[in-house]
């Protein structure tokens, strides 16, 4: 029989036709008017219903909100809601493509293309690694977002305070340099000093600008990263992820500024020390860029940076594009040696990228 409550039932009364249903259900009834019309009872009831619990109180995760809501990002009063992972490469966590390629000799690896926003290689992808100078990458992102590149800055004493076996492009305590030129000698000579001109010279210290740093990754959704220095000189606490790293390119190549310095392949800086105008010379790191490493056939180098520590092993973040004129991000961390994670980006990109 079909039993109606009113329209605002009670918990018991619910339990009752919960109840009686399962058993209409488990007794093998043949009726499916006798079923169906329990299940539009039960969907009535709950459609009335006014819960009073103290369940009302907690809030759930709306498929549609945007992720400003939940502290991903930040939308202007103008924006409009959006998904986060629109236009994004999402992945579970398996491995794809391994068995096919030397990767052996790498911790991890990954390619995606920007395209048709798929993953077509994972290689321990959510594994955290050490990202030696590829840091950089994020360094010139926040510079690029928050500076101004044509503002000059004092090289202090702390910024020129290097190892000596450091990365640097020679600035000298009391140099005047700009910002835009700053950048080029990070991302071209993987300058560490310039690093710490950079942190400097935004926010005062560098704590203040890698605090940003971390703060714009977590707004990404890089939320396996955390920066402690804006160089990527080695620190425990200091690690991402291909995946992070992948999100991070991902949006500082949507900057033009960024863009254009990160495809460059020489710049020529102009700056002043010790009372007197000097020029500087830089060239990439990148060995696709330097025809050392031979680009593989189908694919045009756009840009890259390269890293490097003990712990890190041999890094290499690349943007390149098929002759599909599909662009392609391939990230391969923590190489045992610079030979094998020049081979092992050849075989991701033949193998997965064309």
């Amino acid at each position: 029989m079909l039993i109606i409550f009113r329209l605002q039932p009670t918990l018991q009364q619910l339990n009752y036709l919960l109840n009686h249903l399962i058993e209409e259900i488990l007794s093998g009834v043949k009726c499916i008017n006798k079923v169906t019309s329990l299940l539009l009872a039960l969907v009535l009831c709950f459609s009335f219903v006014g819960c009073k619990s103290k369940t009302e109180s907690i809030a759930t995760y709306k498929m549609y909100d945007s992720s400003s809501v939940y502290g991903i990002t930040h939308n202007g009063s103008s924006s409009n809601v959006e998904m986060f992972a629109k236009d994004l490469c999402v992945v579970g966590t398996d491995d794809l493509g391994t068995s096919a390629v030397n990767s052996q000799v790498a911790g991890a690896a990954g390619a995606f293309n920007l395209t048709d926003k798929s993953v077509v290689y994972a290689q321990s992808i959510h594994e955290k690694m050490y990202p030696a100078s590829t840091t950089k990458i994020m360094t010139a992102y926040i510079a690029c977002l928050y500076g101004d590149l044509d503002e000059f800055y004092t090289v202090s004493a702390n910024a020129v305070k290097q190892d000596s076996d450091s990365s640097i492009i020679n600035l000298k305590e009391g140099d005047v340099i700009s910002l835009r030129d700053l950048l080029y000698g990070l991302m071209l000579r993987s300058g560490n000093d310039a690093a710490i001109a950079i942190a400097e010279g935004m926010y005062g210290d560098v704590e203040k600008f890698v605090a940003k740093m971390n703060e714009t990754a977590k707004s990404l959704g890089a939320t396996n990263t955390n920066f402690v220095t804006p160089n990527g000189l080695h620190d425990e606490n200091h690690y991402t992820t291909v995946y992070d790293m992948y999100l991070i390119l991902n949006a500082a190549m949507q900057n033009e500024a960024f863009y254009t310095i990160f495809s460059a392949s020489k710049y020529t800086a102009s700056y002043t020390s010790g009372g007197s105008n000097k020029t500087a010379e830089w060239s990439t790191t990148n060995q696709y860029t330097t025809g050392k490493i031979t680009t593989p056939s189908g694919f045009t180098v756009i840009g890259g940076k390269t890293g490097t520590t003990g712990a890190a092993g041999y890094c290499l973040v690349l943007l390149s594009e098929n002759e599909e004129h599909d662009k392609i991000i391939s990230i391969v961390f923590n190489a045992d040696c610079r030979s094998n994670l020049y081979l092992l980006m050849n075989e991701i990109l033949s193998n997965y990228c064309l």
